[in-house]
């Protein structure tokens, strides 16, 4: 069933948005994420807008890029929505960003940083600028809309504790996911290698 509101989460990729998907899902929101990726960057910049109106008229909630960059444009579609901006501090962030993305091009990092910017590392304060740019925006955007604009510091311990009194969702016994972070990583590593020791060690006897 779908919810009565939509949730439309702006913050930038690196901030807390795999746990934002995990998260809504676990309230019952029908959630979907990155769009555009194998677009060639001239179709994209034409079509983004269009093509991410149409996708949110099916889902619930979204997430991730390029779905920051609609906000203006979904506000205006969908009235009544509920927004959230994921953030975190920008050094932080920027050494997130430069470890996930390296010096590997992507259409989407075009898109959101400009053409000559497909990558972070060696842009690294042209990133920065436009990560807090947008955030300034957003913020600026929805100054006087309290009730419909929510921002989530999920490394700061943000969770169930803020999120559902604004979505007005009870409150879920489990844990607030807490996805694709660094402990996550590394716990998942270290199981990995448990279970590769068990293994090898099996062979053995």
């Amino acid at each position: 069933m779908s919810k009565n509101h939509k949730v439309f989460c702006i913050g930038f990729q690196k901030t807390g948005t795999t746990s934002m998907e995990a998260a809504l899902g676990e309230l019952g929101y029908k959630v979907t994420s990155i769009f555009g990726k194998a677009l060639p960057l001239d179709e994209l910049r034409r079509s983004y807008a269009a093509r991410g109106l149409e996708i949110a008229e099916e889902y619930d909630a979204v997430q991730d890029m390029p779905w920051p960059l609609l906000y203006r444009e979904l506000d205006q579609a969908f009235p009544g929505s509920k927004f959230i901006l994921t953030w975190r501090e920008s050094d932080r962030w920027l050494k997130s960003i430069c470890s996930h993305f390296g010096s590997n091009p992507a259409v989407l990092q075009q898109l959101t940083y400009g053409e000559d910017a497909p990558y972070p590392v060696g842009h690294e304060l042209h990133y920065v600028k436009v990560y807090e740019t947008h955030n300034a925006e957003v913020r600026r955007y929805f100054a006087e809309r309290k009730e419909d604009f929510l921002e989530m510091n999920l490394s700061e311990g943000d969770g169930w504790n803020v999120l559902c009194p604004f979505l007005g969702e009870p409150m879920p016994d489990s844990p607030f996911p807490r996805t694709n972070s660094s402990d996550a990583r590394l716990s998942l590593n270290r199981r990995l290698m448990r279970r590769l020791r068990k293994t090898y060690h099996s062979l053995r006897v």
